[in-house]
């Protein structure tokens, strides 16, 4: 399809339009200073919205066990909501994998210190903390450091593991009840990700595994809810834990969590369906809604409220960097100034995203450097430059340019039309890319063995500001989708892992950055702005989505229902 007809079909909305989104749909500021009232379900159409559970097990290091047990597995660290943008603090708590520095605290553990020579980090947990009983798997019983120490071994011992992922940890031993000490082999900065308030972080009891922790109906953990039902590519349904230990401090006093009695997780593959639950309040709230839908949304259903955010995923094309002709810079460097990013901002998007936000996020702080404090060298590659792109091509060899295969994800619709956009610029410069869709299983399938082809059409997370770099430009990773391989790299990163001082780290990250933004392994692409909606009943409520590493359960425990004023609004 021609690409500005592509772009005519995606811009039908105007920058104006853009600009009222972005002030319309503004997080709101202050405290919650209402009385919470207990009772009642919430039913969520999540960050995730089309997709089913992959896995009930931790050990399987599928990301997405992270978001669906963590309503019922506790963590020894999660996100200090109270320095949120909703109780006037500075974070948004968007972000799937990271947390700052000065943003989170303390959940199973309720104490921590460093100690050395040895190095190692010695946490005192919360007494207390109870297992509910669950018939045919355990009794009731309270969470022990060898809870901790059996989890994190388990996690240690999985072939599934990530390579390298907590090779910096010698042995994990629980001295007494209630104490944990992690023995370091080294400092890592990415310690409280890894082992504290991240995607494989979840602490569940050994009676769990021994019944079968595959089954979701063996489920059983410390957090607000337990699992009660899971309705294949429909629902996962849970209900008040009455166990659970966990407060939260509202107007000054301290409440007991969860407020509500049940959650119900929606999966919804039907995009008109999920608008259409939502406008009709089966759906208490929808986490992610695109630019186009939010302004039909707020005509038909104008009581609705809103936050909105730069997206902590980005769109690219990799570049295989060990297979001609994407083993020349020259080639990759031309096909970046040959798409119009500024463009596809502007009229894909409707103005709503950033032409540079990836492979670092503004979200990062002092690890981000924005474009215009780059070097000349990085800033063409986002300057629409076709000329000059088939002058480095002519350099490179190929001044007829060449035909290369791309895999893409049938299950992303974004790039499932951003792709054809992009393969337009390109044709242009006579360069023509070919996809080969896949379905999901398959599509991921070829990531874990690197068998893609030279190119993929990908949108992957960010992760934190260390994280995007390891996860994409690392050997080893399935997310290298370019197999990037680059030793004088990989050297900077283990020294930077081992930076204890957060400045210096920073500015090591954004040296490396540049480092990889210079030698282009992806077509860098824009990163686009979501929302999320939610009736006025949902109270305690700002947008959040994460606790921590796609740690959703913990938002979904401090939300109450405004049961009268629901009535009142006549759902």
């Amino acid at each position: 399809m021609d690409t500005r007809r592509l772009l005519h079909r995606w811009g039908r909305f105007s920058c104006a339009l853009a600009i009222a989104l972005s002030t319309l749909y503004l997080p709101t500021a202050g405290a919650q200073t209402e009385k919470p009232k207990y009772g009642g379900a919430l039913s969520i159409g999540t960050n995730s919205p089309t997709l089913a559970p992959l896995s009930w097990d931790p050990a399987d290091w599928n990301y997405k066990t992270a978001q669906d047990a963590g309503l019922y597995y506790d963590r020894l660290f999660i996100a200090d909501f109270a320095k949120s943008k909703a109780q006037g603090g500075p974070y948004l708590f968007k972000s799937d994998s990271y947390l700052p520095s000065d943003a989170y605290k303390g959940d199973l553990a309720e104490t921590w210190k460093w100690l050395e020579n040895p190095l190692r980090l010695e946490v005192k947990l919360r007494k207390g903390v109870m297992f509910p009983e669950k018939p045919g798997v355990m009794a009731a019983r309270e969470l022990t450091a060898q809870d901790v120490v059996y989890s994190y071994n388990r996690l240690l011992a999985s072939a599934k593991r990530l390579p390298d992922f907590i090779d910096h940890v010698e042995k994990i031993e629980g001295p007494d009840k209630h104490t944990v000490v992690i023995h370091f082999r080294h400092y890592h900065e990415d310690w409280g990700y890894r082992l504290g308030w991240g995607v494989f972080s979840s602490v569940y009891p050994k009676e769990v595994v021994d019944a079968g922790i595959a089954d979701w109906k063996k489920a059983n953990g410390s957090g607000p809810f337990q699992l009660t039902e899971y309705v294949n590519g429909n629902s996962q349904n849970y209900a008040k834990n009455p166990l659970y230990w966990g407060k939260e401090k509202i107007g000054g006093q301290e409440y007991k969590l969860p407020f509500v009695d049940r959650v119900s997780i929606r999966i919804m593959k039907d995009e008109a369906a999920r608008y259409a639950a939502l406008r009709t309040g089966k759906l208490d709230v929808l986490q992610s809604i695109t630019w186009t839908a939010a302004e039909e949304l707020r005509k038909s259903a104008p009581q609705l409220k809103w936050a909105r955010w730069l997206q902590h995923g980005a769109s690219y094309i990799a570049m295989r960097t060990d297979t001609k002709p994407f083993d020349d810079v020259r080639v990759r460097r031309a096909l970046n100034m040959a798409v119009n990013k500024q463009e596809i901002a502007a009229a894909f998007y409707g103005g709503n995203a950033e032409v540079f936000a990836y492979p670092q996020h503004p979200d990062f702080g002092a690890y981000y450097e924005p474009l215009s404090a780059m070097p000349e060298s990085i800033r063409e590659l986002y300057t629409y430059s076709p000329d000059k792109a088939k002058k480095l091509l002519a350099e490179a060899g190929y001044p007829n340019g060449f035909t290369f295969k791309t895999h893409i994800c049938a299950c992303d619709p974004v790039m499932m039309d951003l792709g054809p956009l992009v393969a337009g610029y390109l044709q242009k410069i006579g360069v023509k890319m070919e996809f080969e869709p896949l379905e999901q299983g398959s599509f991921f399938s070829i990531l874990r063995a690197g068998k893609n082809n030279p190119g993929l059409a990908y949108t992957n997370s960010h992760g934190g500001p260390t994280t995007t770099l390891r996860k994409n430009f690392t050997q080893g990773q399935y997310t290298n989708n370019s197999q990037w391989n680059d030793p004088v790299f990989e050297k900077k990163m283990q020294t930077m892992y081992r930076e204890r001082d957060e400045p210096t780290r920073q500015k090591m990250v954004r040296e490396m950055t540049r480092d990889i933004l210079e030698k282009s392994p992806y077509i860098w692409l824009p990163t686009a702005y979501t929302y999320a909606a939610w009736w006025p009943w949902v109270k305690n409520y700002d947008g959040e989505i994460y606790a921590g590493g796609f740690w959703w359960g913990p938002v979904h425990a401090r939300m109450w229902i405004d049961q009268d004023l629901k009535k009142k609004m006549g759902f």
